[in-house]
């Protein structure tokens, strides 16, 4: 089915590019800021810190092996050291830049191949803030031979950092997995269930819960069966993808490596059935399973505003666990009663789909050359990323951002669509982590998710709800046999594509 119109109440706010004239100023960063890497996500997050925060340029800085866009740094006076951060070297390294002179600094990991829990751990301990995108390990970690596939999961990953955050709570405030999704997605959740109540309770207002059990209870009583991180990237580049190339509009390094890490997903309490390579882990929240097979080679059936129905790959995310764990209800002996699936359905530009497809023909031996699209080598396109909350009384809702990259460049410099919404909400990310200096060690699902969108939503273009009737069972079966569970569209026995 087409999709419906926009839940026009719900749409952009004011402040999209027409109406900013002034940028606000949300805080003032006392002392240093140094910024792990600057590829794509750094030089985008660049000209929002410049933007959004009173800082001394002279005491910024940024940590980068390559060089390639020291000039932006140079004309804006900010120091630059080329280097690669590493297990041996983090605390030589970044501990004097951390604590130099007065004030609270502030560190802005955007790398690859770092441990964000070791660098976190370090801030917490000298007093600085600290922000990342992903738990990242260190160099090694995704391509370890001789490791097995629950140890390479983002859920093994995601423990390390709640055990971090169960032995050591409170203190120096850490916002863990603040990018687009994860990060950003979670605030959409909470807004498309508050949406969503007030559309089936009649127009009872339903005020937004205070508390993680208000929220579980809240996705539970309005029949909330999951959620897909439904996306759809159609921008597009001027010229054709060469031969043993990796093209994507973020970074190459980061979608490779979680692309091979095993598929995962939240596992819900409406779920009968279990691929047979699906595993279950036997410590922690136990609120995910994993799949013996790559993410970026496994298929799932979603939808988003714009296509519809579509194709996308169970790529492994941190959002996929916390959200799911997020909204999980316990009875008083603490059994599970109930939890929703959730996890990534994405479908990337077509340059980036058909560098998987060369990736995984060659047994998944990455491309040479790794590029990442910017916005002067893209002609046109939108990045549909949004939250699909299915299984309710309305079928299905999509709530998200239909950012385009037109739209961007009247924005923000440096960066596509893609790289605003991520760049945006480590924006969002920052600016509460100085409203709330001691919060401990956070997920995007545990703040303030109005907050963080009142910064964010001026970066994000048109962000609308849309209700769908599809379910992953239209047009089928087709013209051979399927394996289907016609009793529930919404198992995930109907959403893999096997």
């Amino acid at each position: 089915m087409l999709p419906d119109n926009p839940v026009e109440r719900y749409g952009s706010p004011k402040g999209t590019s027409e109406h900013m004239a002034d940028w606000p100023k949300y805080a003032k960063i006392t002392g240093p800021i140094v910024m792990i890497g600057f590829g794509s996500i750094g030089r985008g997050t660049l000209p929002l810190i410049e933007r959004h925060f009173d800082y001394d340029p002279k005491r910024f800085v940024v940590i980068d092996p390559e060089d390639s866009d020291k000039e932006l740094l140079d004309e804006r006076g900010i120091r630059f050291i080329s280097e690669h951060v590493t297990k041996k070297n983090y605390k030589k390294l970044l501990k004097p830049l951390l604590s130099e002179g007065e004030g609270q600094g502030f560190c802005v990991n955007l790398s690859v191949d770092t441990s964000s829990l070791d660098i976190m751990k370090l801030c917490r301990q000298i007093d600085v803030l600290y922000i990342d995108t992903v738990v990242e390990p260190w160099l090694g970690f995704y391509f370890d031979s001789k490791a097995d596939n629950a140890s390479r999961t983002n859920y093994a990953l995601r423990e390390t950092v709640r055990e971090e955050k169960r032995k050591n709570p409170g203190g120096t405030t850490a916002v863990s997995c603040c990018g687009a999704n994860p990060g950003m997605v979670s605030w959409f959740v909470k807004q498309a269930l508050v949406n969503l109540a007030a559309d089936t309770r009649a127009g009872i207002k339903t005020p937004a819960p205070d508390d993680r059990e208000g929220w579980a209870r809240l996705m539970r009583d309005l029949g909330v069966k999951g959620i897909h991180i439904a996306e759809r990237d159609t921008q597009r580049t001027k010229l054709p993808k060469p031969f043993d190339t990796f093209w994507n509009t973020w970074s190459v390094e980061g979608f490779v490596s979680e692309g091979l890490q095993p598929s995962e997903l939240g596992w819900g309490t409406h779920e009968k059935w279990m691929p047979k390579n699906g595993k279950k882990h036997k410590k922690g929240c136990k609120a995910a399973i994993y799949l013996e097979q790559p993410g970026a080679n496994t298929r799932v059936r979603t939808w988003c505003p714009t296509p519809g129905a579509q194709y996308g790959f169970l790529v492994t995310h941190n959002e996929s666990i916390s959200i799911a764990d997020f909204f999980t209800v316990r009875d008083k002996k603490g059994k599970v009663t109930y939890r929703p699936t959730c996890h990534y359905a994405y479908h990337p530009c077509n340059d980036a789909v058909l560098s998987l497809h060369e990736m995984f023909g060659a047994a998944g031996r990455p491309q040479p050359v790794f590029h990442v699209l910017d916005e002067n080598e893209l002609v046109d396109g939108i990045d549909e990323l949004g939250v699909l909350l299915y299984g309710h009384k309305k079928n299905a809702y999509w709530y998200g951002s239909q950012l385009s990259l037109d739209e961007t460049r009247k924005l923000a410099p440096y960066q596509n669509a893609t790289g605003l919404q991520v760049s945006s909400a480590v924006l969002a990310g920052m600016v509460w982590a100085l409203e709330n200096p001691q919060a401990g060690i956070v997920e995007a699902d545990e703040m303030d998710f109005h907050r963080c969108l009142e910064v964010q939503m001026p970066y994000l273009g048109p962000v609308n709800g849309y209700y769908t009737d599809w379910t992953p069972l239209d047009g089928r079966p087709g013209l051979f046999p399927e394996d289907i569970d016609k009793a529930d569209p919404w198992q995930f026995r109907n959403i893999l594509v096997k």
